[in-house]
């Protein structure tokens, strides 16, 4: 996969789109789609358009090092064990329990959203599916990794994550590391920098664009 210098991608949906055609040609058994909100819904929105697949909204938080948020250590659903990145917390000198008043106050958060993108209606079943955790991109994968846990907890038939660009190295660890049977990604540059610099619009996704996306493809 060779690297760009201008951005791959015009927006989400023409990501999800080009992402959706490479996906289309699969072998795939009652497929279930999942957005990880919020910038994963507009491209998992693509995706189950062309699968002819229901579309459900995962959320896992970003768990930050002390003192920089921005910075994540590990990620966190509304239920499950959260997961970290065991050399990130050695490098650091920190341990799970240093974090854990961030983790919880993530946990909340995460359930919030859950709540608000769900509107009162039961998760979609995927034991015995086959389920795509679609993203915008992946960079360190530690909120994937989370929301890839908690699907999997769930016991579906095949567990895939796919995402327009990621970073190699990340893509590679998810690979080796079984979150995921499979990783489908279109573009894996060496030199990654941030998912927003393989955009040309990388506006912020909304709560209300995850509830429209959601209400577009909701099961029937």
């Amino acid at each position: 996969m060779r690297e760009l210098d201008a951005p791959l991608f015009a927006d989400r949906r023409d990501a999800g789109a080009r992402l959706a055609a490479r996906l289309r040609g699969g072998q795939w058994s009652d497929p279930v789609v999942f957005g990880l909100a919020r910038g994963g819904i507009p491209v998992a929105l693509k995706v189950a358009e062309a699968l002819d697949a229901p579309l459900d909204v995962a959320v896992a938080r970003k768990i930050g090092a002390p003192g920089h948020p921005e910075f994540g250590v590990g990620a966190v659903t509304a239920d499950g064990p959260a997961r970290y990145d065991e050399s990130t917390l050695a490098a650091l000198g920190l341990t799970p329990d240093d974090l854990r008043e961030v983790c919880e106050r993530e946990r909340a958060e995460a359930e919030r959203r859950l709540q608000r993108y769900r509107t009162g209606r039961d998760p979609l079943p995927i034991a015995g599916r086959d389920v795509l955790l679609v993203d915008d991109g992946l960079a360190t994968g530690v909120t994937a990794r989370a929301a890839l846990g908690r699907l999997r907890a769930a016991g579906p038939r095949r567990l895939v994550f796919a995402a327009p660009v990621c970073a190699r190295d990340s893509q590679a660890a998810l690979q080796a590391e079984s979150d995921a049977d499979d990783v489908v990604c279109l573009n894996a540059p060496a030199r990654f920098g941030a998912v927003g610099l393989w955009y040309a619009d990388f506006r912020q996704t909304s709560d209300e664009d995850v509830l429209a996306a959601l209400r577009e493809k909701a099961p029937t």
